[in-house]
């Protein structure tokens, strides 16, 4: 038996035997082997390849577990290859089974492969499934068309810059949705991107500070293909967190032109005076704030979404 794509396949051609051999008790070994070769696809297969009657009969066995297995799937039952079908081949003039990926498994594995390449970190499950076509657009065209602009142009040239969006709006209006969105559609294109919780990924950044690891947790982020940082402005940001974590980024971001996106509560103005301009002790910074927004301003556009609360439906 052999497989195609690599595959390393169970010994189903010895299972099968064994069935031969315990059904042999009840039913006789000529008829089985004469109902195998009766099947259409067997016949068409003889048909096209000239085989002497030796050459078929040492490939009884083979014709048996090809239409043994595929009984098997048209039935629903569990085969000893789940997920690939038998096609019959031929080795060294004898009858063979290859085992090649059904179509529900490519389709299976693809998706598998299209969601491994958007990294979540404290994200809700809801945005693995995210898609643009779903986005209510109502009200927000210009916001659901810079996104799909966004996605075209960074297929089209990913060495381009091209600025990420800065979402903000009150709660539940689809800004991480769209995030989500937006990092499906990258995906379906080959591209890899990383979602994160801001305020959940602050409280890692602060809880690695023991354990010595905090540059490593920054570095990993930082480096990001695309990078969209959900929810920023949500919690109290120390200026440790502003200057040495989100600074760190954001400026790494916009040495190396990489795509950022942010959503938040918090327009760009309301970010810079509620969010990093006083620190978690009430210290005002403007200075340092400003260059946090100077990074912000440079990697996104800012949009407004409006709409009705999605978390109250």
């Amino acid at each position: 038996m052999t497989s195609k794509g690599g595959e390393k396949m169970k010994d189903v051609g010895e299972e099968m035997a064994q069935q031969l051999r315990n059904r042999n008790w009840i039913k006789n070994y000529k008829e089985l082997i004469d109902e195998a070769f009766a099947d259409e696809e067997v016949r068409t297969f003889m048909a096209e390849n000239q085989l002497t009657q030796a050459e078929l009969a040492r490939s009884a066995s083979k014709v048996y577990e090809f239409v043994s297995i595929k009984r098997q799937i048209k039935n629903g039952e569990v085969t000893p290859a789940p997920g690939y079908q038998p096609q019959l081949v031929l080795s060294n003039h004898l009858i063979d089974v290859a085992y090649v990926p059904s179509d529900e498994l490519i389709r299976s594995q693809k998706k598998a492969e299209i969601r491994a390449r958007v990294r979540t970190l404290n994200m809700p499950k809801a945005i693995r499934n995210a898609q643009l076509a779903d986005f209510d657009i109502s009200g927000r065209e210009e916001i659901a068309q810079a996104a799909s602009d966004f996605i075209d142009a960074y297929t089209a040239n990913p060495r381009k810059f091209i600025k990420g969006m800065y979402l903000q709006g009150s709660f539940g209006v689809g800004k991480t949705y769209l995030l989500g969105a937006i990092a499906n559609g990258l995906a379906e294109e080959g591209f890899r991107s990383t979602m994160l919780h801001f305020p959940s990924f602050a409280v890692e950044v602060k809880s690695a500070i023991g354990s010595n690891n905090v540059m490593e947790k920054i570095d990993n982020i930082k480096k990001a293909p695309i990078l969209m940082l959900d929810d920023i402005g949500a919690d109290q940001l120390s200026s440790w967190l502003r200057d040495d974590v989100l600074g760190i980024i954001l400026q790494y971001r916009m040495q190396e032109e990489l795509p950022t996106f942010f959503s938040s509560n918090l327009s760009l103005q309301d970010l810079l005076t509620q969010y990093l301009t006083v620190n978690n002790r009430g210290e005002a910074e403007p200075l340092k704030a400003r260059r946090i927004m100077e990074r912000i301003v440079f990697l996104s556009k800012e949009y407004t979404m409006i709409g009705r609360n999605r978390r109250r439906s």
